[in-house]
Formats: structure tokens, C-alpha cells, sequence
């Protein structure tokens, strides 16, 4: 070292270049120093004895439900706005907002009494004219019996014949105006035209209505039963199809927002004539009892539309497929506890679950947690999914 550096001092042109070539092995020296710091963790996890930590579920073998999953709206089969068809003072609301009421219930009353004295007028001439009737009528059959002794002249008994024709039209004129005039009072009385649930009042007691006012007293709304449209992709369609062909009634369950309640179950019932051009999808209704008026109108829920049954299949937790280059595989462990990486073939996803046509037998256990330190054939620390969850071990 120190005949080096004598020679340095020898030989001063030279000493920059040899202070670069000193900075470059310091430089070195760091860098590998650094990537062999990086690389303890991985040596660690390859050190032999080092288990890595699983967890493990069964595979299951049961009858599997598939269905077309789908955002629906809940939508009325009626909805009624509740109008006058009359002219008067609302004198009466009979109901109470958010009640139900059954048809033919009166909702509420118009003031009769302008309407009973139509009627009352009407019946007073009714009675006048069935009584001019009545007279021309005797005069007519009077003068039947003197026209064949030429005792009058035809022409007179012809002229009361005409007359009592006159009569009956006149009577018959005023019977259609009590009708009308009975009608009238009978509007005055506002009755549900369907069944359903009272919305918010529109109209209060005293004001004045007229049957052409559009604003309406009172929205009235079916709720039993009540519908669900939801849409579905157009390449869905031929297997509903297929179904409705074969009188298959297809099951629609109805979810909440979180997919975590029932709220409702149905069939399905009808399916729109055109596809969405802009969406791709086509519009379907079904229909559902709402016995426990859980489905609210214009309600968004999700839907599932039960469309085939699977007998028998494999199911494994979505968490423990993985999907890459070379199609689905999963971590099978075995007995021994080393793992074995399968191609499976890999059905309909149904929530948190796949179906497994192949590759994976019902009753083996497939790594659904900590596939990430995985390769084929190591042997792992394994846990069962349904067991309390124990702390884990800090590697070392």
C-alpha cells in the first residue's frame, strides 16, 4: 500500500485517473452491497425449513342455481291519478295519505246538492210530459173510434197520432236527462278506481274542482302485485327464450342495493319487442305478490333471474382460480401438504363462487389464501378456511 502510493506521488499526471478508478470499485462495492440487502428477504423464504402459510378450502359437490344477475327498477302494473268529473266544492277527503284502499272506497265527496237539484228538476218534468203523453194518447184512441163513422176527419186523427209520437220522444228525451242528472250526483261522490296505496293529498277540503283540472286529488298506486323491468344483454336473451318456449316458468329473485336481502321473489312474465339499440339490451318484466309491501315504485334493486340448474357440480371459492395465459389453474394441497398446481376448467361464476367442470375432484382442498409465495410441489403450512383464525407466525 504504501509503495502504491508512492508511485501515486511519482506520478502526479496520473492521479486523477486513479482517483476516478478508486471512486468506480467504492461505487461497486455499494451497489452489490445494496442488492445483496434486497435479496435477504427472498433467501429468507427460500431458506430450507421455511413453510409458507395457507389457507385452504374444500372443494363442495351440490346442485348449483345459475342465474342472469341485472339491475331492475320496481315499476307499478297501475297507477291512477284521481281526478273530479264534475264541477263543485270539495266538502270531504275520506282518506288518509299512504293508506290502502280497495276499489269502489270513496276517497272523497264533491257538494251533492247542485247535482240533486238537477235531478229533481229533471224527474219534475219527466212527470209533466208522461202526463201530456198520457192525455194525447186518450185523444188518439178516442179519435180511432169516430174516424170510421166519418165523424172527424182523418187528417185530425192522423195529426194526434203524430202528436202522441212527439210525446213519447219527449218523455224518452227527459228519462235520459235524470240519467244524466243521477250521474252527475253519482261523480259527486269520488271513489278508488283500483286497488293500491294513497299518495300525498293534492287538493284540500273547501277548494273548489273542476273536471278539468289534470292536477288530480290524489295519485293512487297498485302495490300487490307490483312489477320489476330490468334490462339483459341481448346474448342472454336465447336461452330465455328457449325456457319460456318450453312453458318453463322462470324464478326472479329481487336484492337489495348490497345484494345482501331478499326482498321479493316472482316469475317472470313478459319481455319487451325490441332490443336497445344504444345498450345492446332487452327489456323483461316480472312480476312479483309484494305480500309484505317491501317493493316500493321507481325502487332500484337487483335482480336475479334463475335460468338453469346444475346437478351435482363442483364448486370452489372464486379466491383460489386464477386466470392467466394458459386458462384457468389453482393450488390443490395435498395430504402430505405440498401443493400441486392444476389446470382446472372452469364453469359460471355464481357470487363468491366458480363451478369446476374438471381438473379439481370434489372434497380436495384448493388454496384460496396465500398463493402468492406458491410454486408447484413446496410444502406449505396450511389452515382450514372454516377454522378460527390463528396468528401468524413471523417468519424468520
Amino acid at each position: 500500500m504504501f509503495n502504491l502510493f508512492r508511485s501515486l506521488l511519482q506520478n502526479k499526471p496520473r492521479i486523477p485517473y486513479v482517483l476516478l478508478a478508486l471512486f468506480l470499485v467504492l461505487a461497486l462495492g455499494v451497489f452489490f452491497a445494496m442488492q445483496r440487502g434486497s435479496k435477504q428477504p427472498a433467501a429468507a423464504s427460500s431458506a430450507p425449513g421455511f413453510k409458507p402459510l395457507v389457507t385452504a378450502q374444500r372443494a363442495q359437490q351440490r346442485d348449483v342455481n345459475i342465474y342472469l344477475p341485472a339491475l331492475g327498477t320496481v315499476t307499478p302494473l297501475n297507477t291512477v291519478t284521481v281526478l273530479s268529473r264534475v264541477d263543485g266544492q270539495l266538502m270531504e277527503v275520506r282518506f288518509r295519505e299512504g293508506d290502502m284502499v280497495q276499489q269502489g272506497d270513496v276517497l272523497a265527496m264533491i257538494d251533492p246538492r247542485p247535482f240533486q237539484a238537477q235531478l229533481d228538476q229533471a224527474e219534475g218534468q219527466m212527470q209533466r210530459d208522461k202526463a201530456l203523453l198520457e192525455n194525447a194518447k186518450l185523444d188518439l184512441r178516442r179519435y180511432a173510434q169516430l174516424v170510421p163513422g166519418d165523424l172527424i176527419a182523418k187528417q185530425q186523427y192522423d195529426t194526434q197520432a203524430a202528436l202522441v209520437r212527439q210525446y213519447e220522444g219527449i218523455v224518452k228525451s227527459g228519462q235520459g236527462a235524470i240519467e244524466a242528472a243521477k250521474l252527475q250526483l253519482t261523480y259527486s261522490r269520488i271513489t278508488a278506481p283500483i286497488s293500491g296505496r294513497t299518495g300525498l293529498r293534492l287538493v284540500d277540503p273547501g277548494n273548489i274542482v273542476h273536471a278539468s283540472d289534470r292536477s288530480g286529488l290524489v295519485v293512487l298506486t297498485q302495490m300487490q302485485p307490483i312489477s320489476v323491468i330490468f334490462p339483459l344483454p341481448e346474448d342472454n336473451i336465447a336461452k330465455v327464450l328457449d325456457k319460456m318456449k318450453d312453458g318453463i316458468s322462470l324464478k326472479t329473485e329481487i336484492y337489495n342495493r348490497e345484494q345482501t336481502q331478499l326482498l321479493a321473489s316472482g316469475e317472470l312474465t313478459s319481455l319487451d319487442n325490441q332490443i336497445d339499440p344504444t345498450t345492446g339490451t332487452l327489456r323483461l318484466k316480472a312480476e312479483l305478490p309484494n305480500d309484505d309491501m317491501r317493493l316500493f315504485p321507481n325502487q332500484f334493486v337487483n335482480v336475479r333471474l334463475l335460468i338453469d340448474l346444475v346437478p351435482n357440480a363442483v364448486v370452489v371459492p372464486a379466491a383460489g382460480v386464477r386466470r392467466g395465459p394458459q386458462g384457468a389453474q389453482c393450488y390443490v394441497l395435498r395430504d402430505d401438504d405440498t401443493v400441486e398446481l392444476r389446470r382446472v376448467d372452469a364453469g359460471e361464476s355464481i357470487r363468491d363462487e366458480i363451478i369446476i367442470r374438471s381438473g379439481v375432484q370434489a372434497g380436495e382442498r384448493v388454496v384460496i389464501e396465500g398463493t402468492e409465495r406458491l410454486r408447484n410441489g413446496i410444502q406449505v403450512e396450511a389452515r382450514d378456511a372454516d377454522s378460527p383464525r390463528a396468528p401468524r407466525q413471523q417468519q424468520k
